[in-house]
């Protein structure tokens, strides 16, 4: 735009447009035209109508569009169309345009005020959409704020979650990129920035936006620019070129055939208008000649553009004159271009909304006639309600109208490919269509180039994907999509990626190792099948052997002198109870069950007792000998077979009177142990009750204990006589071992408490066979000759 200083004391000057031309823009203005005329020549859409027109240029400038519509509602224009005598030639109808949002806006405030209706074909701004502030605007093409919530999906469909942002400065960029953030943030997707220009503002500014993209970490950048803007950030991306970026853009730029010769935006993707043909356009573009253009001063500057020459004026230095062999037909450049037609489909369509809203004004059917009065007074308000009633198919396409002014949202989304000659061209990928339900709104048709012409989908993230296993922590200070990976706590799993947060495995579960599956926990118990297991179990059939061949051995032997002095009948009841001591250690090993449970703890209870009863008894029989064998001593009369029998049967009935307690009051269970071990159960008995554990263990260690002390007093009475230091050697092997039982059962682990006791159990009951039993049999079976009640009445060794 061209603009003068004034003094204010004579006429301004009209404002003019300065620069080169839009040749794009121009084939909007001619495909307008090319729809007038279809309609002024058809037999069907207004029959008998003329449309008349005017086309001004705004040059994108708001105080030119704002000129140019003062100048339309007060009738300041001459007459475009004087071939015949219009109607209402001072009444303008309705308005098509403007390209641009914010020029769009300032229009539709001023023409609000007087009802009469804008159609527009490519201003996208959302806010246009409200109709308390623009009573009277229409589009054909959709509003940004679908467009903003495709490309937020679009965004997040590929996975990106760290892109940058550019937008004009402008109505179109700003409400645009807002509606777009807006649409992102649900996405979960996070802005490394977001940056604004005009193609107005300084150089310097374009410079620095241009130099946030290039030091930006973000793969992926949005730009929400009308295509002048664009075009600019472009050139000075291109002196300097970035790293590969890929681009993500608004339908303004991304379908804009004049973009196409930035070569390093190859692989950009965005949303654009449905291509569409019309019929016959293409032939009306290019059936221009010298004669016709000299008619029209644009169409005369666009041919002296064009062909680099002057027509019907004295060319210049370095000039030439147009001769008239300037073919179009040959000419390439966004005017001639119909391969894209998407805009100017818009254009048309709009031209026809007004055309059949003037239409259901003038017009009415009769007797399968249509009949339009030309001569009535057409007010636009009446046009402006037939508009939102609209509804029509032109050319395979629907034409009508919500209650905000906005068509249906369908976009195809276009991708910037090479063909096999290295250029650069438009092509359909898929298909957006905002009217299906959600979730289905996208169609991908073929597959996609990105970014330096590769085919796998470019990676723009601020963190990489945290994997299963690991939970995400926000870093300081930075967005949602800037964080940290933390392998879960123990005892915590994660199974999906990004978690947010890991999850405790049920009480029966544990993680594996990568922590993104619960496992069942392993069950450990002492089991025959383990080594420990078969070691323990080995011994306790290996010395439940050695006393019933020890009793074997005194059996067979009964009648000899050391059997007979040392009380054969405790004797074999004390191997038998040394038998069931080393086999009751078996019911530790396997499984635990509610039975074994109460088996073992009783059995092993009884038997000892039984065992410690035994030898208290023969015990008492060395002292209460020891002392008949005093002058007048009658004492062996109190303590005889039937006496011995009754204390061992005593002591005895005592322990199980303890268990049966026990086992009717709260009785051993198996339970899982959870605590012990985190990754696995140990499968073991539960005491059911503490103090009848202890009462039968307590109960034991007293009989120990008076059987220690017994045959501590017994030690010096003669070798040859008695077996008191063997008696007391054994009982010292036995209190040591269930006295260091107690602290190694206590802190000993799972299964390795089972272990310890069964350890006990065998080292107890060995140390009574081997210390009491193990001289005899060595007497008995290699040194006969000292087994004789001689030798034995003997007071030397």
């Amino acid at each position: 735009m061209h603009t003068v200083k004034h003094n204010y004391t004579s006429l301004l000057e009209p404002l003019r447009c300065t620069g080169s031309m839009d040749y794009r823009e121009l084939r909007f203005s001619r495909a307008m035209v090319f729809a007038i005329n279809e309609i002024n020549n058809s037999s069907e859409l207004l029959p008998g109508i003329t449309l008349g027109y005017q086309i001004h240029d705004s040059c994108a400038s708001v105080p030119v569009a704002v000129q140019v519509t003062f100048q339309l509602i007060n009738g300041l224009h001459p007459l475009f169309d004087t071939g015949e005598k219009c109607s209402q030639s001072g009444i303008v109808t309705a308005v098509v345009g403007e390209s641009g949002s914010t020029p769009s806006i300032s229009m539709s405030r001023i023409i609000g005020s007087f009802g009469i209706p804008q159609v527009s074909h490519f201003a996208t701004c959302a806010c246009l959409s409200d109709k308390q502030q623009y009573p009277t605007f229409f589009r054909t093409i959709p509003s940004d704020q679908f467009q903003a919530d495709a490309l937020a999906k679009l965004v997040k469909h590929f996975g990106w979650t760290w892109i940058g942002a550019v937008r004009s400065d402008s109505d179109y960029g700003n409400n645009g990129m807002a509606s777009f953030l807006r649409a992102a943030r649900k996405e979960g997707i996070c802005v490394e920035y977001s940056e604004s220009f005009y193609r107005t503002h300084p150089h310097s500014r374009i410079q620095r936006v241009a130099d946030v993209i290039r030091r930006s970490t973000a793969m992926v950048v949005v730009a929400f620019v009308a295509s002048g803007d664009m075009r600019l950030l472009l050139e000075e991306l291109a002196r300097q070129p970035s790293p590969p970026r890929q681009w993500i853009g608004s339908e303004s730029w991304v379908t804009d055939p004049e973009m196409l010769r930035f070569t390093f935006c190859a692989g950009a993707i965005g949303f654009g208008i449905q291509r569409s043909v019309i019929p016959g356009l293409r032939d009306f573009l290019l059936d221009l000649s010298p004669a016709k253009v000299a008619g029209s001063s644009v169409l005369t500057e666009f041919w002296e553009d064009a062909f680099n020459c002057r027509l019907g004026k004295i060319p210049g230095t370095g000039e030439r004159v147009c001769d008239g062999t300037e073919d179009i037909q040959n000419l390439q450049n966004p005017y001639t271009d119909t391969s894209q037609l998407r805009i100017s489909n818009m254009v048309y369509k709009a031209v026809y909304a007004i055309a059949h809203a003037i239409h259901n004004v003038v017009c009415q059917e009769r007797n399968s006639t249509i009949q339009c009065d030309r001569f009535i007074k057409t007010e636009p308000v009446q046009v402006l309600d037939q508009l939102k009633r609209v509804n029509f198919t032109r050319n395979g396409y629907q034409v009508s109208f919500d209650a905000n002014g906005d068509p249906v949202a369908i976009y195809e989304l276009v991708n910037w490919q090479r063909n096999e000659n290295g250029d650069i061209y438009f092509v359909t990928v898929g298909h957006y269509d905002a009217s299906l339900p959600a979730g289905q709104e996208f169609h991908m048709s073929r597959n996609l180039t990105w970014a330096k012409g590769s085919t796998q989908v470019p990676v723009s993230v601020c963190s990489e994907s945290c994997p299963p296993g690991t939970r995400k922590v926000l870093q300081k200070g930075k967005p949602i999509c800037c964080y940290d990976c933390i392998p879960c706590a123990e005892g915590e799993f994660s199974n999906i990626t990004d978690s947010s947060d890991c999850f405790p495995c049920p009480e029966e579960f544990w993680p594996n190792a990568e922590r993104n599956l619960c496992l069942r926990k392993p069950v450990e118990f002492l089991s025959f099948h383990e080594v420990l297991g078969i070691i323990l179990a080995a011994f306790s059939v290996g010395g439940a052997c050695l006393a019933i061949v020890t009793a074997t051995v005194f059996f067979c032997h009964r009648t000899s002198a050391i059997v007979r002095a040392n009380n054969s009948e405790l004797s074999f009841l004390l191997l038998f109870s040394l038998t069931m001591c080393f086999l009751c250690s078996l019911t530790f090993i396997g499984r635990p069950s509610e039975w074994s449970c109460m088996l073992r703890h009783t059995a092993f209870g009884i038997t000892f007792v039984l065992c410690i009863s035994c030898v208290l008894g023969k015990t008492i029989v060395v002292l209460m000998a020891f002392r008949a064998t005093l002058p007048g001593s009658n004492v062996m009369k109190w303590f005889g077979p039937a006496q011995q029998r009754m204390t061992v049967v005593f002591f005895t009935f005592v322990q199980a009177l303890i268990c049966t307690l026990w086992l009717v009051l709260k009785p051993p269970f198996p339970i899982k142990n959870l605590t012990t071990y985190k990754e696995r159960i140990i499968l073991e008995c539960a005491l059911g009750s503490a103090i009848g554990f202890w009462a039968v263990l307590g109960y034991i260690g007293l009989l120990a204990v008076l059987c220690f002390v017994l045959a501590v007093l017994a030690r010096k009475l003669p070798d040859n006589f008695n077996e008191a230091k063997l008696i007391t050697f054994s009982m010292l092997i036995f209190c040591a071992v269930w006295i260091t039982f107690i602290p190694a059962y206590v802190s000993s682990p799972g299964k390795f408490t089972v272990a310890v006791e069964i350890f006990a159990i065998l080292a107890s009951s060995f140390g009574l066979v081997l210390c009491i039993f193990a001289p005899k049999c060595f007497i008995i079976l290699f040194r006969p000759e000292k087994n004789t009640k001689k030798h034995l009445m003997s007071k030397n060794s």
